[in-house]
């Protein structure tokens, strides 16, 4: 009879604390509860990490050095695919949100939870700032350059707030709260990953072309294409609060 090989403690260790942080948040699991998953004994945590945190952080980092891996190579080749001409908004937006989505669809339990985990880190005030910054930022960093030799007259600004709004849409999708099933009932599903991809790109790299039109017309004082399809101007949220209350 085939003998069944069984993981190495510190990885089912790393496994069980990625689900259940995932389902849980930081604060609503205990060491116990992630070595009675694991099927291990306490101590070992303190062996290989040293501390719940130090847990929480190893398991954030693990899959984020591959994650960051394969959307640098991909940035590259869309770089050098695109040469001599500036790369395509579509392709540099591809290939910052493929590998996550891909991933997340087809990479089985363990990096669904994955990607719970980061919209959950994403969202907190207490770890967004520090671990995001620790394990994404080169990354982003790369990401915005590459943006910046696809638009180089829209102000960096405006790109970072495409940026905004791009994370933020993959973190509701990687949320799959099942808000949008129920809303459109039952044509779109918040597990449609495929789905997702198909729109999310297009849908974004029109929403950086038109910050970047925008900011050069109003250099030249004139306005948008998309503001003359709407017949006027955006106005901003102290007008739109001031004129309901009038």
């Amino acid at each position: 009879m085939k003998k069944t090989t069984q993981r190495p403690g510190k990885e089912r260790l790393l496994d069980a604390a990625e689900q259940l942080f995932a389902q849980r948040g930081f604060h609503g699991v205990s060491l116990r509860d992630i070595t009675e998953a694991a099927g291990v004994d306490v101590a070992l945590v303190g062996y290989h990490f040293g501390s719940k945190r130090a847990l929480f952080t190893s398991v954030f980092e693990r899959r984020a050095e591959v994650l960051n891996r394969e959307r640098l190579e991909l940035l590259e080749e869309v770089r050098r695919t695109a040469l001599p001409a500036p790369p395509q908004i579509e392709a540099i937006v591809n290939a910052f949100s493929y590998p996550l989505l891909e991933r997340s669809a087809r990479g089985g339990p363990g990096w669904k939870s994955y990607f719970a985990l980061v919209a959950y880190v994403n969202n907190s005030p207490e770890f967004g700032p520090v671990m995001m910054t620790r394990h994404f930022d080169p990354l982003v960093d790369k990401f915005i350059a590459v943006l910046r030799e696809a638009l180089p007259d829209c102000p960096l600004r405006e790109i970072y707030w495409g940026y905004q709004f791009l994370t933020g849409a993959l973190t509701l999708t990687f949320a799959e709260t099942g808000r949008i099933d129920k809303l459109s009932g039952g044509l779109c599903r918040s597990s449609d990953l495929d789905g997702v991809q198909q729109r999310l790109v297009p849908y974004v790299a029109a929403g950086f072309r038109e910050l970047s039109e925008r900011a050069k017309i109003t250099r030249e004082g004139g306005v948008s294409t998309a503001s003359k399809v709407r017949g006027a101007k955006p106005r901003s949220v102290r007008t739109r609060r001031s004129s309901a209350n009038s």
